[in-house]
């Protein structure tokens, strides 16, 4: 039995592209002790690295594969981690904390 209003076409997930990549080396190149975590393909989403800055300001792209955000960690100087194993930094709950507070979130 169908809902109403539903089509039966699957979302579409769109692939990682060069805007992607651009944005995550200006992110990388202009915080200071940013880290990468990579964030493993899921049934809604593929795979995506999420870059922390030392204060816990933080931007997620799609990227290519998880091989690829690891490559690109290490081309620019950063550390990176699988986000499934190691979880995500407290200071990245806080920046986000900060920011609602601030009313800018």
């Amino acid at each position: 039995m169908r809902r109403p209003g539903r089509s039966g076409v699957g979302t579409t997930v769109r692939a990682s592209d060069a805007a992607d990549e651009a944005h995550l080396r200006e992110f990388a190149t202009t915080r200071r002790g940013v880290e990468g975590f990579v964030e493993p393909r899921t049934a809604v989403s593929e795979v995506t690295m999420m870059l922390v800055a030392h204060d816990g300001e933080w931007t997620r792209r799609r990227v290519p594969s998880v091989e690829w955000a690891h490559r690109f960690a290490n081309q620019n100087g950063v550390p990176s981690y699988d986000a499934a194993v190691v979880g995500y930094p407290s200071r990245m709950r806080e920046y986000n904390r900060r920011m609602k507070q601030d009313g800018a979130g």
